[in-house]
C-alpha cells in the first residue's frame, strides 16, 4: 500500500486525518473540506486499522450533505481488480456501512455489489452481516458459500441474526457453520502438586509446559517471576506469559521494576507497566521520563502506558506532555488514555478537550467526554444526539443519556 501520509496537526487535513472533534465542528465552515474528507476516506490514514474512523466520516458526509459517489468510485476503482492491495478499501465500505446506520441506504446498493464483485468482498459481507438487515443481505448467501472455506464462513455467519438465520435456511454449510462441532479441549497439565521452585525449573528448562508454570507462579503469586523476567525477557522468551505473571504479582513486584526501569535495561517497558499501575509519587518521574521519550519516537502504543499512570498518581507536571500527545499523536485511540489522565489530573483543564470529545472519532474518547463535559446549548444538542443514535456505541448512549438525566436532577 501506499505509505500514510500524515499532515500536519495544526492543519485542518491532519486534524480530519487523526478523527480530532474539533476537525468534524469546524468542517462545516471551511472551503475545500469536501475533498478533503473524501481524500481521507480514500486514502485511509490511520495509524492503526483497529482505530475508529467509519462512523467519523459517516458522519461528516450527513451533516455536511455529501454525495457517496466519489467513495463508490473509489472502491470500484480499476486498480482493485488488482486485488494486491485490499485494505485499500477498508475504511471506504466502512464509511458505507455507517453511513446505511445513520438513515441513507442508498449507500447499501454499492455495498452490496461490492461484496459479489470486490476483491474486498469478504470485508464488504461482514459489514452486512453485522448491518443484520435481511433486506439488504438477500442473495448474498449463495457469494458467502461459494467463496468462503469452512474457517471463514465460521468467522462470517457465527453470530446470531436475521441475516445468517435466513442464510443458514438456504445454504447447509452456512449452517453447519452456526452450528460448529463441540470438540473437547485438550486436558491441561496439572501443576497443583508442584512446588514454586520445580515450577521455575521447569520454565528454566525452556521444555513443555513451560508457559503454563509461568502462570501458574504469576497465579500464586511467586517472586520467582521477578527471577525469571530477569532470566528470560533479555533473550526474547515468553515475553507475553512473563508480562501477565508480573501482572498478577501487583505492588510486590515494585521494587524490583523501579531497578529495571532506573537501570534502563531492556525490559524496562515490563517495569513501567508496573510504575504506571502500582508506583507512588516517587515513580512519576521515570513515567514522565517514558512518557516524553514514546511521544518523542512518536511510539504511540507506548504512550498509552505511563500516561494512564500519570492519571493515576494527578501529576499535573505530565500536562504539558498530555496536552502535546492530544494535538500531535497519529493513534485517535491514545487520546482515549490521555482525556481520561486529564480528567483526573485538572478537570478545568480537560474542560475544553471534554467538549472537543463529544465529536471524536473514537468511542472511548466521546464516552469519557459524554460523562463529564460541561453543559450548554452546543453540548447538550450534542449529547441529545449521541443519546438517540442507534450508530452510536452503547456505552456512549448509556453516558450520555446519563449526563443529561444528572442535570436535570
Amino acid at each position: 500500500m501506499e505509505p500514510i501520509v500524515i499532515h500536519p496537526a495544526e492543519s485542518l487535513h491532519g486534524r480530519l486525518q487523526r478523527g480530532r472533534g474539533c476537525a468534524a465542528r469546524r468542517a462545516a465552515g471551511t472551503p475545500g473540506a469536501r475533498d478533503l474528507i473524501y481524500d481521507c476516506v480514500s486514502r485511509d490514514p490511520r495509524w492503526d486499522t483497529l482505530e475508529a474512523r467509519g462512523l467519523y466520516f459517516a458522519r461528516l458526509i450527513l451533516d455536511l450533505e455529501l454525495e457517496i459517489t466519489p467513495i463508490i468510485e473509489h472502491i470500484f476503482d480499476p486498480d482493485d481488480r488488482l486485488d494486491t492491495e485490499p485494505d485499500r478499501t477498508n475504511l471506504a465500505l466502512d464509511v458505507l456501512a455507517q453511513l446505511v446506520r445513520l438513515g441513507r441506504r442508498e449507500a447499501a446498493l454499492p455495498l452490496r455489489r461490492y461484496a459479489a464483485d470486490g476483491a474486498n468482498w469478504y470485508t464488504a459481507l461482514q459489514s452486512l452481516v453485522e448491518l443484520d438487515d435481511p433486506a439488504l443481505a438477500d442473495g448474498l448467501d449463495e457469494v458467502a458459500a461459494a467463496r468462503c472455506d469452512d474457517r471463514a464462513l465460521a468467522w462470517l455467519c457465527g453470530v446470531d441474526g436475521a441475516v445468517t438465520r435466513m442464510w443458514a435456511r438456504r445454504q447447509p454449510r452456512i449452517a453447519a457453520a452456526r452450528r460448529p462441532e463441540t470438540r473437547p479441549h485438550e486436558p491441561r497439565i496439572s501443576l497443583t502438586g508442584h512446588s514454586a521452585a520445580d515450577l521455575a525449573a521447569r520454565v528454566r528448562a525452556r521444555g513443555d509446559g513451560a508457559t503454563a508454570a509461568i502462570l501458574e507462579l504469576g497465579r500464586r503469586h511467586s517472586p520467582l517471576v521477578l527471577d525469571l523476567v530477569e532470566e528470560c525477557l533479555p533473550t526474547g522468551s515468553y515475553d507475553g506469559p512473563l508480562c501477565r505473571a508480573v501482572r498478577d504479582l501487583g505492588p510486590a513486584a515494585l521494587t524490583r521494576a523501579r531497578v529495571w526501569v532506573a537501570e534502563q535495561r531492556s525490559y524496562s517497558d515490563v517495569g513501567i507497566d508496573v510504575l504506571s499501575a502500582h508506583g507512588t509519587e516517587v515513580d512519576a518521574g521515570p513515567l514522565l521520563d517514558a512518557l516524553e521519550i514514546a511521544l518523542d519516537e512518536e511510539d504511540w502504543d507506548l504512550a498509552a502506558v505511563p500516561t494512564d499512570g500519570l492519571g493515576r498518581l494527578r501529576t499535573r507536571s505530565a500536562i504539558p506532555l498530555l496536552l502535546y500527545g492530544w494535538t500531535e499523536s497519529a493513534s485517535s485511540q491514545l487520546r482515549t488514555n490521555l482525556l481520561g489522565a486529564l480528567g483526573r489530573i485538572d478537570p478545568h483543564v480537560a474542560e475544553p478537550y471534554l467538549v472537543e470529545g463529544l465529536w471524536d472519532c473514537e468511542g472511548g474518547v466521546r464516552r469519557i467526554a459524554a460523562g463529564a463535559v460541561p453543559l450548554d446549548g452546543a453540548t447538550r444538542a450534542r449529547l441529545r444526539r449521541l443519546r438517540h443514535e442507534d450508530a452510536e456505541d452503547a456505552d456512549v448512549r448509556s453516558a450520555a443519556a446519563r449526563r443529561l438525566s444528572d442535570h436535570l436532577n
